[in-house]
């Protein structure tokens, strides 16, 4: 069965506009800052792929490991006929879910959910090869904003993998549970991967390595600030820095000015003074407790929590009350 054409509610001048509205309010903030979806052009999304196989990297791996050991599991509990899943990108982890669907379960349509066209259209083809017999519906779409066009009706399960859910700041995260929680029925399930609190030892290489890809990511922001909005960012002359925040438990990117700088970009003129940094993600670290509590905020009871052997990723299972 071939996929679906893609359902598109997110078009590129909504892209355009979104991008030109966080350049603004971000670059002329104290301090500034930009939101890291702006990562992710195609140069961007090839970087993260290869930080994910970085040996500093470590969780990628861990959350595989918890899917890979539960996903049996998962579909027992769930029994879900429409698997959904949030931030799709290639689905290269959910097809272990879609696995374990195929030997136990009677998923029948597969809901993926991103905000490229290329990346969505590529990947729904790949997976109805992969599964045929499986419905497979693509949604072009931005998990802030568009979950009220889910679909709805039946037993469905929405997986928001790889620990995406820390990039969000404290509230944004209430927002989106609450408003996840809106666009499911009682009963509906939601499976969501944290990654945990830890030695910073570990964690802080996983997000400055060795080799520097992860630095190379991080100035990729401003590389696609200057194509898309005509900047004059010299991206090499800012400094990678992570740093990890004990007090809010979570990482911090941010990208440093080596000397003063001046960037022209839409109608603004921003100065940067020598030192001065601009944050680019925060990415943070949660405690299970912690997990199951927001959670229950916003309407969902905890059913299931899993890590990996070395506790290093969380994984959980909820359903909607």
């Amino acid at each position: 069965m071939s996929a679906e054409p893609l359902e598109i509610y997110l078009e590129e001048q909504d892209l355009g506009r979104s991008l030109r509205e966080d350049v603004r309010i971000g670059l002329t903030a104290r301090p500034k800052w930009l939101p890291p979806k702006w990562f992710y052009d195609a140069r961007g999304s090839e970087l993260f792929g290869e930080i994910t196989r970085l040996p500093e990297y470590y969780p990628t791996r861990a959350e595989r490991a918890v899917l890979a050991e539960h996903a049996d599991e998962i579909v027992g509990l769930t029994g879900a006929k429409t698997l959904i899943e949030l931030g799709s990108g290639s689905s290269e982890k959910t097809r272990l879910l879609l696995d374990a669907f195929t030997r136990h379960g009677e998923l029948g349509t597969f809901v993926p959910l991103d905000v490229s066209v290329s990346a969505l259209r590529q990947s729904t083809g790949q997976i109805a090869a992969e599964y045929p017999g499986l419905r497979v519906r693509g949604i072009v779409g931005d998990f802030t904003r568009q979950l009220d066009r889910l679909p709805t009706g039946g037993r469905q399960l929405v997986v928001f993998l790889g620990g995406t859910i820390g990039n969000l700041l404290p509230v944004e995260r209430a927002e989106f549970l609450t408003a996840m929680r809106a666009a499911l029925e009682a009963g509906d399930w939601l499976l969501i991967g944290t990654d945990l609190v830890k030695d910073p030892k570990v964690i802080v290489p996983a997000y400055d390595d060795a080799a520097g890809v992860t630095a190379d990511f991080n100035r990729n922001v401003l590389r696609v600030i200057n194509r898309e909005l005509g900047a004059n960012f010299d991206p090499e002359s800012f400094a990678h820095v992570a740093i990890w925040d004990p007090e809010h438990e979570w990482i911090e990117m941010r990208l440093r000015a080596e000397r003063p700088t001046r960037v022209h970009v839409l109608d603004l003129d921003v100065e940067f003074a020598a030192g001065e940094e601009l944050r680019t993600e925060i990415s943070a670290k949660f405690r299970p407790e912690g997990i199951a509590t927001e959670l229950a905020d916003a309407g969902f009871e905890r059913q299931a929590f899993w890590t990996d052997p070395d506790g290093l990723f969380g994984v959980t299972l909820a359903w909607a009350d």
